[in-house]
């Protein structure tokens, strides 16, 4: 029997042997219902894994909102309607509020930060991330007037290319990056800065790696991490390059350290650091703040560049909606310097941007829960420690909520009056207690990128090029790669 054989047997044997040990059927009396598993590898043959939040609707037709699946040895409870979430993550949040340990994080965030924290971590983190970042700016007129400066950059970015196509990708990114980036690091990049331009390329590249169906199911089968090659590999390469870059910044601004000046929440954090509490060797570590860091710089670039990508290219695919914004800015901004206020006098522009988050759809999967003990849900038995998927993609095209789920249509957002008209179902950022930290940020982002924007500029497709509005490979819903024409208007 040769080495190959040998390790092979082995293998198999270590998986039977995990499969008997992970068996406990009374755990699952009256659990969800869903497809029958296969032994080992569960329902992966029936999955989607390059988007399976489209099997799980499929599945949600046939089993219900609530469902079960398992991938590999994995059980997870799927969630599916706004009603069926609400009630999870709002009216019995307690019991959905942690989050599950990925194997492809084990060796680099782990569970620290804020993301994918869970316990007493995530409540210390959570709290110091909020009360930070309403100390720097978050909702109030400080942070307005740094994203009105960098729309206005982003602004005379474009004009320099005088109305010829171009990617939008890189430019976009740079901008919103550079708002995190003045709240962590009370800086700016020029857009050709070397260093941004690395930074967003190593997560633009993880984003699309961890789409990838292979490092799907990686994260479900822990042992073959370290033993199979593929872009999982890449992803951790990527994250020890950001991590170093971080930890390059913190080393400098502990030198540069004054007490009697906070300037951002890097900062912040060290100043904590070194208090000498218990909470302070507990939480306020090193490796919290990096996980953080990253945490922020991510969150904060990412969505909010996609969302303002999804709207440009759907103002060129419906320029009959893009001229209305048009018209609407210019009978309440005019040439004037868009400001937040502005918003409440522009219900038009305001259901716009609005539909743009919930037709671009950013996160479908959301971010998985876990079970904090053991629950009864819907008439189900779900187990202490039971991942859990509250598919947020089944709310945003929830036809109970939404009239022309799968088209783009403003409407959605506006009475017979065509005044502004909320939708309790509108939850891009998640529900509950672990709804999006920076929500009010990304709001105020939206707004005032999109109305300089469009005050500055018609948008429109390349001659010839055809508009694609379906999303791009990869962990979030992206649009794929698109060139853009910047007509100025004034």
């Amino acid at each position: 029997m040769d080495l190959a054989t040998i390790l092979l047997s082995a293998f198999v044997i270590l998986v039977l042997v995990i499969a008997f040990r992970n068996r406990n059927p009374g755990k699952y009396i009256n659990f969800p219902p869903g497809p029958k598993p296969l032994p080992i590898i569960g329902n992966i043959l029936s999955i989607n894994m390059s988007t399976p939040y489209k099997t799980f609707m499929e599945f949600s037709k046939k089993y219900g909102p609530v469902f079960s699946v398992q991938i590999g040895f994995t059980k997870m409870v799927v969630m599916c309607g706004y009603d069926t979430v609400k009630e999870a993550l709002v009216d019995q949040g307690e019991k959905f509020v942690d989050r599950p340990k990925p194997q492809l994080f084990s060796k680099t965030t782990k569970d620290h930060g804020v993301i994918l924290a869970s316990g007493e971590n995530w409540k210390v983190m959570r709290r110091f991330t909020l009360s930070t970042l309403r100390d720097y700016g978050m909702g109030k007129k400080s942070i307005e007037g740094k994203i009105s400066e960098e729309a206005a950059s982003l602004v005379q970015k474009f004009r320099t290319y005088k109305g010829k196509p171009f990617n939008n990708l890189k430019n976009v990114n740079s901008a919103v990056a550079n708002i995190i980036v003045a709240i962590l690091l009370s800086h700016r990049f020029d857009y050709e800065d070397p260093t941004i331009l690395k930074l967003v390329a190593l997560i633009n590249e993880n984003i699309r790696l961890f789409g990838r169906p292979l490092v799907r199911l990686l994260s479900n089968f822990p042992l073959l991490i370290h033993w199979v090659p593929g872009a999982h590999k890449k992803i951790f390469a990527n994250i020890r390059e950001f991590h170093s870059f971080l930890e390059t910044v913190f080393t400098k601004q502990r030198k540069e350290l004054d007490v009697n000046d906070q300037r951002n929440l890097i900062d912040a954090f060290l100043i904590k650091q070194q208090e000498g509490k218990p909470e302070s060797t507990k939480f306020f570590h090193n490796e919290n703040l990096i996980a953080l860091v990253g945490d922020l710089f991510i969150a904060g670039m990412e969505t909010t560049s996609t969302t303002l990508r999804w709207g440009l290219l759907l103002m060129m695919k419906y320029p009959e909606v893009q001229k209305k914004v048009q018209n609407e800015i210019e009978r309440v901004i005019g040439t004037a310097e868009p400001q937040v206020e502005h918003r409440k006098e522009m219900p038009y522009t305001d259901a716009v941007i609005h539909e743009i988050q919930r037709f671009g759809d950013i996160v479908p999967g959301n971010v998985p829960r876990v079970t904090s003990q053991d629950v009864t849900f819907k008439g189900y038995f779900i187990p202490k420690g039971t991942l859990v998927i509250p598919l947020l993609h089944s709310i945003l095209r929830d036809k109970a909520y939404f009239e022309k789920r799968h088209e783009f249509y403003p409407e959605h957002f506006l009475d017979s009056s065509g005044k502004f008209k909320k939708n309790e179902a509108f939850i891009p950022f998640s529900i509950g207690k672990r709804s999006c930290a920076g929500e009010t940020l990304a709001k105020m982002e939206l707004f005032l990128f999109f109305t300089s924007l469009l005050q500055n500029f018609t948008f429109q497709a390349p001659p010839g090029a055809q508009l694609d509005l379906t999303p791009g490979p990869g962990s979030t819903n992206a649009p794929k790669p698109y060139e853009i024409c910047a007509i100025p208007r004034t």
